[in-house]
């Protein structure tokens, strides 16, 4: 072979190499990036919850604030990091699900930027706090993709700017996309998770799963607050 091959040869190998560097480096940073304009708007959910002008007795603790794109689809990881340059403003609240090690900001309405960033209160239910069902829908290769794995029994916590409420999951059930009769009252307050099924269906999936939760607490304390009220519990009928 010609000297001139050779070269040219090693040349395409090293730009091949750089390039391949360059996106792997990208990739990383975008992650990054993702997670920490996650935890930014997490914390100026705390932040307005510690204000002064909102009682101490009605400010619960932070929830995590971290984000596992384990379970997400590639498609889905871009479609978030694409939407952290839109300002949202602050969420309603924060939905969280201890057993899924789940944190999500619920924002206003369902629309696709507002599902890319989190979930999103479904227009025409009840709003966080309110007494009715509060819808809130979110994407199957995102954030509501763990819901595969939610079984009847499990804790859902709902923290809002004055109030932290907790829900237990009392029916998981799947239907058409036209069946909003799942969105109604219930007999008690209730929160209705919405997301696309089957989970891994390679194109617009042709149901929903529904997770419907109710009021579980009327102290409306959150899971960390009735653990840490245990071993008091405990020490008292000993004494």
């Amino acid at each position: 072979m010609p000297t001139q091959y050779w070269t040219v040869r090693r040349w395409i190998e090293r730009f091949t190499l750089t390039a391949g560097v360059a996106l792997l480096l990208a990739y990383l940073l975008a992650r990054i990036d993702a997670a920490t304009m996650y935890r930014a708007g997490l914390s100026s959910f705390a932040a307005m919850k510690a204000s002064p002008s909102i009682s101490k007795d009605d400010v619960g603790q932070s929830p995590t604030l971290g984000i596992d794109f384990t379970l997400w689809s590639g498609k889905r990881v871009g479609a978030y990091t694409e939407a952290l340059g839109a300002k949202l403003g602050t969420p309603l609240a924060v939905l969280s699900i201890p057993k899924l090690r789940l944190d999500v900001p619920v924002f206003e309405g369902t629309g696709e930027l507002t599902l890319n960033r989190g979930a999103g209160r479904i227009v025409g239910t009840a709003r966080p706090g309110e007494e009715g069902n509060m819808g809130i829908a979110a994407h199957r290769d995102g954030f509501f993709r763990g819901l595969k794995d939610i079984k009847v029994g499990d804790r859902i916590e709902l923290a809002t700017l004055r109030k932290n409420l907790v829900y237990t999951v009392d029916n998981i059930s799947v239907v058409k996309p036209s069946d909003v009769s799942v969105l109604r009252a219930r007999p008690q307050p209730s929160l209705t998770l919405v997301t696309c099924y089957p989970f891994y269906f390679v194109g617009e999936a042709p149901q929903r799963y529904i997770v419907q939760a109710s009021l579980a607490d009327s102290k409306q304390a959150t899971a960390s607050q009735l653990s840490s009220e245990v071993p008091k519990l405990k020490k008292e009928k000993t004494q």
